[in-house]
């Protein structure tokens, strides 16, 4: 999904007709099946009784929504051990709201710990995917019997990890030409939100986060919690179809994109309060898909800049301090009430902040069939 951010300069180039999708399309486009693919069960090891599941992340850059939504929904379901990792000490910078998140500890850290390794691992996308660091440490993972979840475009890591070879796997909208080219030897699968190969799964674009981690619920927990956990969370349906046709970069998509591009002049600074106890699922869709849309960015506002412990146990640092550097413009806080709906309601925000042009733009970069 990086590498979204050049797409504009496509239109300078641009010397033939593109095929036009208008933004109603996926709005029209509906999953094929209410009934999503059950990953494989878990399998209990060395006698635990909970899985350990690690999110990790690599400091220089690492998208939000695929590091903080699986986070939020294993904690949430009160199924699993969950670990939020880096690759060094220190915040994890993210992208492509600009906040930092504290892990509880690096991923040599965790190997000292845990020597026997983590249960599932997964790997959102991040900025330097062939990161020596990370993409030894997921293979050496896979070594020890985890379960490795590439989402969006942390599939680069898992790929680069030789995981995939002879593998089916998916990917997000844009980079699959890539990664047919740069890995041949993998059998690169659409129509599927999420797809598990054995031990390796792999996911779409940045919305696929929420299927994927209450699938991953269900292998943990059984059908029943995940459907309750849905429900809980604001999201009665997590198909794993998806109609991918719907996603790719059209003539309107194209001109959304650089008109938003070069009107710097008007681009718009939103502010999203935070205190301890903030939902982390709601604050981080909210503030990618405002910080998505090539017009606005959205910043925490905190009463100082120490760091917040949210709902279910993340470190934050808030970006700016109430009163003294927050934006003009404030976003309402974070409902904790149903966290999900957060997609579809700032989604609903921006049309009316920017057109329904741009938040069609924003649900096509985060693959989001909703929209």
């Amino acid at each position: 999904m990086r590498r979204i951010v050049m797409f504009w300069l496509m239109l300078l180039i641009a010397v033939t007709p593109f095929a036009a999708v208008h933004p109603a399309v996926a709005a029209s486009a509906k999953p094929t099946s209410a009934r999503p693919d059950r990953l494989p069960p878990y399998q209990p090891r060395f006698g635990r009784s909970r899985p350990v599941v690690v999110v990790v992340g690599e400091n220089y850059y690492t998208e939000l929504t695929d590091y903080v939504v699986p986070y939020g929904i294993l904690m949430a379901s009160g199924a699993a051990d969950v670990i939020p990792l880096a690759t060094q000490p220190g915040p994890i910078r993210m992208f492509p709201a600009p906040m930092n998140v504290i892990p509880k500890e690096t991923t040599a850290e965790f190997d000292q710990r845990v020597p026997e390794g983590a249960d599932y691992v997964i790997v959102p996308a991040v900025h330097r995917d062939s990161d020596a660091t990370l993409v030894s440490w997921v293979a050496e993972q896979a070594k020890k019997g985890a379960t490795i979840v590439g989402v969006c475009d942390g599939v680069w890591v898992v790929a680069r990890a030789g995981l995939l070879d002879g593998r089916r796997a998916t990917g997000h909208w844009y980079s699959m030409g890539d990664l047919r080219k740069k890995f041949p030897k993998t059998n690169w699968v659409e129509g599927k939100r999420y797809i598990a190969d054995g031990k390796v799964v792999t996911t779409t674009g940045v919305t696929a986060t929420i299927p994927a981690s209450l699938a991953l619920v269900e292998a943990i927990a059984g059908r029943e919690r995940a459907d309750e956990l849905a429900e809980s969370l604001g999201r009665q349906s997590w198909s794993s179809e998806i109609p991918s046709a719907s996603f790719h970069l059209g003539l309107p998509s194209m001109m959304t994109i650089a008109g938003n591009y070069v009107s710097f002049w008007s681009h718009d600074d939103f502010g999203i309060p935070i205190e301890p106890g903030v939902d982390e699922i709601a604050l981080v869709l909210q503030a990618d898909v405002y910080s998505t849309t090539f017009r606005s960015t959205a910043y925490t506002v905190a009463q100082s800049r120490d760091p917040i412990r949210t709902k279910r146990g993340l470190m934050i640092v808030p970006d700016r301090v109430a009163g003294i550097d927050a934006p003009s413009r404030m976003l309402p806080a974070p409902d904790s009430s149903r966290p999900l709906r957060a997609l579809d309601e700032s989604l609903k925000a921006v049309a009316d902040d920017f057109g329904k042009r741009t938040a069609a733009w924003v649900a096509l970069q985060m693959q989001y069939p909703g929209y």
